[in-house]
């Protein structure tokens, strides 16, 4: 058992900035299936949630939404790489982070886009596991994929903090009994992350130096 704390991050709005990605082949879906597309604010307001929810969220008939998501994902998998960028302080950030705690990803995005993405932008090499929605029955906000992280580096929660940007990531927090920090660099507001965090700041870097210096008055 690690004694280091553990410091499980979120993708989308906390360390990368996949906007364009993700907009572009919600775009080319309702595109191809003759639907009017829905607004980038509306698709940035699921953004996080499984593929599944974000297209019934936006209208798009039961039947039809397996349809949608493989024409997303042919487009995203053709840009995603030259369409995401880390947000700034991101690297900055994880890099602190690795000096002091065993780092993870936990993400509704696919481990394998994840893991190919975060080799290209430089930081693959500080995370000790990845987990995606690919790799859990239930994503967040259900705990499952925290603790599948947790398990994976034979850490514990009460040893544990998840760094995001919605409110699923610090209800999957909760449930699985870690602490949640909240990042306003997302795709949430301020607001309602303070309704659902139990502590809330600017970006991921000033994140992983809260906990730093908690952690050395501890």
């Amino acid at each position: 058992m690690s004694f280091k704390p553990t410091i499980l991050f979120d993708l989308d709005g906390t360390l990368i900035d996949s906007t364009d990605a993700i907009v572009n082949g919600f775009y080319k879906a309702f595109k191809e299936h003759n639907l009017a597309k829905p607004s980038k604010e509306q698709i940035c307001s699921f953004i996080g949630h499984p593929l599944e929810y974000m297209f019934g969220s936006l209208g798009v008939p039961n039947h039809l939404i397996s349809n949608f998501i493989a024409v997303y994902k042919e487009d995203y998998r053709q840009n995603y790489l030259a369409q995401t960028t880390l947000l700034p302080g991101a690297f900055e950030a994880v890099n602190i982070a690795s000096e002091f705690a065993n780092l993870g990803v936990v993400t509704t995005k696919t481990s394998l886009y994840s893991k190919i993405l975060l080799e290209n932008l430089g930081i693959l090499k500080y995370f000790s596991v990845v987990i995606g929605r690919d790799d859990v029955i239930n994503p967040k906000p259900d705990p499952e994929p925290i603790l599948k992280a947790l398990k994976a580096i034979n850490a514990t929660a009460s040893n544990a903090y998840m760094i995001g940007d919605t409110p699923m990531d610090a209800k999957a927090a909760k449930s699985a009994g870690v602490f949640s920090i909240g990042v306003t660099c997302g795709y949430e507001s301020k607001k309602i992350l303070e309704l659902n965090c139990d502590y809330v700041c600017c970006d991921a870097v000033s994140a992983v130096e809260y906990i730093k210096i908690y952690k050395q008055q501890s």
